[in-house]
Parts: C-alpha cells; structure tokens; sequence
C-alpha cells in the first residue's frame, strides 16, 4: 500500500532564540507536520523542551500538524497533558517504563494519532503485535538524544520488515524514519518503505526553506521513480 510522502521539518535543529517563527517558517515553507522532540535528560541523555512548547507552536503555525516524540522515562505520565496542549500525532517508546499497549489505547481514546518509536538496537519485530494499535511506527535511525548524527544505514533492513508486514496485513500504519535524514539518506529510506521523513539540520540551516523542502521531496521520490 503507497501511502503519502510526508516530510517533517525537526524543531531541534532551528534556532531556539526565533523558535516561534522558525516554525512559522517552516509550515509557509511546505512541511506537512512539524516535528516535535520532548527529552527528559533520563530516556535520553539531553533535555530539549516541556508541554508549554506545542501552544506557543499552535500560535506561531496554527494549522500545522504537530507530531510530538516523547523521549521520555514514563511516558504514559505525560502523554495526556501533551495532547491536552496540542499534539496531533503522540508517539512513545517501545523501551520507555510504561504499559505500551495501555498508553497507546488512552492515546487514541483522546482523539490522538498514536505512535511507536523504537531505537535502532531494539528488534523492530517486537513492534508487530501493537501495529493494529498505532497509527505510525518510528524507527530511529541514530540513537536518540542529540540531532546531527550520522545515519545508522543498517535501520533500513527494519523499515523493509515492517514494511512487508504492514502491507501483508492491511494495516493503515505510517513509517517515519528520523535521525541523519538528508538529501543523500532520504531517497533509500523511501525505497525502503518509509513515507514520513524527519529532517533537522538538513531543512532549517538551509535559508530559503520553502525551496529546502521541493529539493528534498525530490531527493526523496527520485530513487523510488528511478525503480
């Protein structure tokens, strides 16, 4: 099943000083979702944002779709309030302290879409019988907690499993690659079955972001195209 390309601009990599307005930038620019990164300094060793961050966002970019990832220790503590402040899309870790299937349930029971992030060492297999369960799988292409690292190529062979297994079984599941994503690594994450891209460093230190995203869209669909 051929789901839509969605790209997803990285708010850790814009600059915090003119947060509001990067966002701004980045939802005139193009991007389908804005991509939201909560890290509690415990789940991953670096703190970025709180809840108060998705209604200043909302001012900025009123009408983006705002997909919150939760690095967080206990996600199913805080999954309500970050829904309550805006998210669209929550996504929570296969890893994190929490009854997943129970955090994805009250998630989807909220209105929200729900998610499931897995870290590049964990077996994307361990996902498979919460698929029905979840709107999106995350499979992190670094180890999370600090943007600008490299791809972790050997993600890849993960999105093709989950691929097969999303297809094989009707689900209506989104794959999201996030983590080193860039004109060079957004092409094969595509041909491997992903459909949603988080791009940080490659999006927002680019000035004129609008054409940032039309060149990555095409990176991105070109190595499908070309077969």
């Amino acid at each position: 099943m051929v789901r839509p390309l969605i790209v997803a601009p990285s708010l850790l990599a814009a600059d915090y000083g003119i947060l509001g307005p990067e966002a701004r930038r980045a939802a005139e620019g193009g991007a389908d979702w804005l991509h939201v990164d909560i890290m509690d300094g415990h789940f991953v060793p670096n703190i970025s944002f709180g809840v108060d961050i998705l209604p200043m966002l909302r001012r900025y970019a009123p009408d983006a779709t705002l997909d919150v990832h939760l690095m967080i220790a206990q996600p199913d503590r805080y999954a309500r309030a970050f829904i309550e402040a805006g998210a669209d899309i929550l996504t929570v870790h296969l890893e994190a302290e929490h009854n997943v299937t129970k955090t994805l349930k009250m998630i989807r029971d909220m209105g929200c879409k729900a998610g499931l992030a897995i870290n590049p060492l964990t077996l994307v297999e361990h996902t498979y019988a919460l698929l029905p369960y979840v709107d999106l799988l995350l499979c992190m292409t670094v180890n999370p907690g600090f943007g600008g690292q490299t791809f972790i190529i050997e993600v890849l062979e993960k999105v093709r499993s989950a691929k097969k297994f999303i297809d094989d079984r009707h689900l209506e599941v989104d794959i999201e690659v996030d983590g080193g994503v860039n004109l060079i690594t957004a092409g094969p994450s595509v041909t491997a079955g992903a459909n949603v891209l988080v791009a940080g460093t490659a999006l927002f230190k680019q000035p004129d972001m609008a054409a940032a995203l039309k060149e990555f869209r095409f990176k991105a669909t070109e190595a499908t195209a070309a077969g």
